[in-house]
């Protein structure tokens, strides 16, 4: 059966039937691979702001920063084809997917795993995206909820 509040149980089903877990082991094992997803979610997502930083600072010139609406809007597949472009993509669906991977794992609705991926999300923004001084807020959307 399927548990519709949280629970604190070491026996749990993870995203799949045969991802269960039956011992303390497995249960410490299951929550220790919850919280490294998490901080690789964060890093996978470091990796490609960086990558989109860098990709702007060399093909942007400042023409194109002050006077954006006088851009063609379509210059063909030129610039849509880049290998920083097709790369940041990639990260994206990896990154977007093991999102929600998480966030089907919370939806185990089991406490340990949901303060694992809360403490591998925290671990992760702590070690590669915290000490970035020198990197600027890259919005994509404006929409909150996108």
């Amino acid at each position: 059966m399927m548990h519709m509040t949280f629970y604190w149980s070491n026996q749990v089903t993870l995203l799949v039937d045969s991802w269960r877990t039956n011992s303390w082991t497995s249960y410490v094992l299951t929550l220790l691979a919850c919280l490294i997803a998490s901080a690789f979610y964060q890093y996978m997502e470091d990796l490609r702001i960086r990558l989109k930083l860098a990709s702007a600072g060399k093909s942007s010139s400042p023409a194109q920063i002050e006077a954006p609406l006088l851009q063609k809007k379509f210059a063909g597949f030129r610039g849509k084809l880049s290998a920083a472009r097709v790369g940041g993509a990639a990260l994206f669906g990896v990154n977007s997917a093991i999102g929600y991977l998480l966030m089907l794992a919370i939806m185990s609705f089991n406490g340990g795993v949901f303060v694992a991926v809360v403490l591998g999300l925290t671990v992760g923004y702590w070690v590669f995206r915290s000490g970035d001084e020198d990197i600027t807020l890259v919005v994509d959307n404006p929409c909150a909820c996108a």
